[in-house]
């Protein structure tokens, strides 16, 4: 009701509800005047008669958490065989035998947690704007503030103490970017002064390691790699590192460097304050610089906090190594993440931008056929630089269809005729109009601009993998 009450406000400020008047209007206190209701029927894209025909539909755009999350389980039949005890032995073969390390399988569960939360954390969220007040937008001197409210103090260093690289286990090539050394000390590069967002973010993780875990005994790095694979400035690891076996500590220090990277987000974009500013500028990557904060954490926050519930994230370096995931709209993955694929379809968005040496973000619609008929997703890329001064991409989307169906539009159809159209035309084409109809009330009822971006440009097929292609001629032929 807040949202509906500022969209109404952007539209017409004299009649718009507020949103004790939304309240008493739900529960039958009060009837719109024409003017009122004309506004709201603006922002759902309907004419006025649909909320008076008693024939609206009874589908609302929530979680469904029995298979929009990205992995998809299976039964746990015969029960005996699942058992506590012949998971904890059958486990360490499974990944061994695999090639999983214990950090892979830990970050798998982590996803899979993730994804059946819809990325909603509410002790954390708590957490974080007890520690923060809900402000927004959240400086370095603010931050500073909270350190020495909490007793914490900074250390900036130039050079790791030669014992401190021998026990965090990372070779000599890993730049150590901030670390936390009990019981209260935050250890920062230098160079970082330099860069306010980065700086923001580590002080922030630093006070969740703080707050959430106090009493660890763990002195925790945030760092990036210098030469071969790279990790972006959000990740958040310590000194416990992947084994051939698993354990069960790491897969604990796994879990709780999560706690402190969401933390974070949650603390530099307080959950409220934040939706607001996406509803103000569309939801837009732009509000990362609008409030000094990497874009990364811009993406992650906009799935967390965003009303609607299906949307992905990824983090992507080149070649093709998934850094970072989420897919709480269940959309298959281009390439793994644990293991690189050697056929993946180049045709997505996060492929397409890591071979453009654009700064410009960009807006994709791809159309996927699944097992259960076409998807349609929407998303925004850009290509950015990590503290090693690697490139990498940031991607965030939403699954179109389940906005479609909530609108009472046939979204099989709309999907289907996207598709054929691509089909004809060798994998992509423009928007027939019927599709570029529905898809911009859509995107106005979602309030994303890049969707309506990516209206204007042409669609594209994708696949899960290019052997799989569904073009003529197929792109791996």
């Amino acid at each position: 009701m807040e949202d509906l009450s500022a969209r109404c406000v952007k539209i017409d400020p004299e009649s718009a509800p507020s949103v004790s008047y939304l309240s008493m209007i739900e529960r039958g206190k009060r009837v719109p005047s024409a003017s009122m209701l004309g506004v709201i029927a603006k922002v759902f894209q309907k004419d006025q008669n649909w909320f008076l025909d008693n024939t609206a539909e009874s589908t609302s755009i929530v979680p469904d958490k029995s298979g929009q999350g990205g992995i998809q389980g299976i039964a746990l039949e015969p029960g005996f065989l699942f058992s506590e005890e012949n998971l904890q032995i059958a486990i360490p073969e499974l990944l061994s035998q695999s090639g999983v390390t214990g950090r892979e399988f830990a970050h798998l569960l982590i996803r899979a947690h993730q994804e059946k939360n819809q990325n909603r954390f509410p002790d954390l969220e708590r957490a974080a704007e007890e520690t923060g007040k809900k402000q927004m937008p959240m400086d370095v001197e603010a931050l500073l503030t909270i350190c020495k409210h909490m007793n914490l103090s900074i250390n900036w260093f130039k050079q790791l103490p030669e014992h401190l690289i021998k026990r965090s286990g990372y070779p000599p090539n890993t730049f150590i970017r901030s670390f936390f050394e009990p019981p209260n000390t935050i250890n920062i590069h230098h160079s970082l002064k330099k860069q306010p967002t980065r700086l923001k973010y580590d002080l922030a993780a630093h006070i969740g390691h703080m707050v959430l875990h106090a009493t660890d005994e763990v002195t925790s790095m945030l760092f990036a790699s210098r030469e071969g694979s790279s990790v972006d400035d959000n990740s958040h690891f310590s000194q416990v590192h992947s084994t051939e076996s698993v354990n069960a500590q790491e897969i604990l220090q796994a879990w709780r460097d999560f706690e402190v990277s969401y933390f974070a987000g949650a603390l530099l974009c307080p959950r409220v304050p934040f939706r607001r500013l996406l509803e103000q500028q569309a939801h837009e990557i732009s509000v990362a610089k609008t409030l000094n904060v990497t874009a990364a954490v811009a993406l992650r926050r906009m799935t967390a906090v965003s009303n609607y519930p299906h949307w992905h994230y990824f983090d992507a370096y080149p070649p093709g190594k998934l850094n970072a995931v989420y897919r709480g709209n269940g959309i298959p993955l281009p390439w793994g993440n644990m293991r690189m694929v050697q056929d993946p379809c180049q045709h997505w968005a996060v492929f397409r931008m890591l071979d453009t040496q654009s700064k410009e973000s960009s807006a994709q619609i791809s159309i996927l056929e699944t097992a259960n008929g076409a998807r349609i997703y929407a998303c925004e890329s850009i290509k950015v630089k990590d503290l090693a001064d690697k490139p990498h991409v940031l991607c965030a989307g939403i699954d179109v269809v389940p906005a479609l169906k909530a609108q009472g539009l046939p979204a099989t159809e709309i999907a289907e005729e996207m598709k054929q159209a691509c089909l004809q035309n060798g994998g992509s084409n423009v928007l027939p109009k019927a599709p570029k109809q529905a898809l911009t009330a859509v995107a106005k009822i979602l309030n994303i601009g890049w969707l309506e971006r990516g209206i204007e440009k042409e669609a594209r097929l994708i696949c899960p993998r290019r052997s799989q292609c569904p073009r003529t001629p197929c792109c791996k032929d």
